[in-house]
């Protein structure tokens, strides 16, 4: 569709208002919505990392788990 100006363009043959309305709360809601996922992420990030500290105070050595691999054989019968 094609405008002769901006301000038409805008309005939209009155539905302007409607149109813009719905692109600004969408911009909004999605905007929302990544800063609460940050903030969320954020949150969970620290959570878990005072728990962990809190298991295992500075200073003292965290034993690794010892990693242990099996064989498996396949038959394909």
């Amino acid at each position: 569709m094609a405008f002769e100006s901006f301000s038409a363009f805008l309005a939209m043959e009155g539905h302007g208002p409607y149109v813009w309305t719905c692109y600004a709360v969408f911009v909004i809601l999605v905007a929302g919505t990544v800063f609460w996922s940050a903030k969320r992420h954020q949150a969970t990030y620290h959570m878990c990392k005072r728990g962990y500290e809190q298991e295992n105070p500075k200073g003292q050595n965290v034993p690794k788990a010892a990693a242990t691999f099996t064989r498996v054989e396949i038959s394909q019968d």
